[in-house]
């Protein structure tokens, strides 16, 4: 073999040789035995990031659905400042909305826990 082929059969050893002590990956350090960088823990890490999300959007939304429904209520007309009647009106259908969202999720939750009978 010559100097090259010799220096060329050795990177592809060492290439393809396991490392067995630690190892920098993405700013962090590996050793064998741990979970692999972007493996299961990041991934539910990033599920339940995703998640959270979601249901920030969800909850959103719903604020936004019932603020809408509320107002077309409530409002008779628009000005610089909301007279008592219609504060009132606005609180009370908010606060409808939200008693009766948490007794639909109260009782679904029941559901759940009886094992969805």
């Amino acid at each position: 073999m010559t100097g090259s082929a010799s220096a060329s059969g050795l990177f592809l050893e060492k290439a393809l040789t396991p490392q067995r002590g630690p190892r920098k990956l993405r700013g962090r350090t590996w050793r064998p035995g741990m979970a692999e960088p972007g493996g299961e823990a990041e991934a539910a890490e990033l599920q339940r990031l995703v998640a959270a999300e979601e249901q920030r959007a969800r909850f959103t939304a719903q604020v936004h659905n019932f603020m809408e429904v509320c107002w077309d209520k409530c409002v008779d007309k628009t000005g610089n400042k909301l007279d008592s009647r219609t504060e009132t009106c606005l609180a009370n259908c908010v606060d409808r909305f939200i008693d009766a969202t948490l007794s639909v999720t109260n009782r679904f939750a029941q559901i759940v826990q009886k094992g969805g009978h």
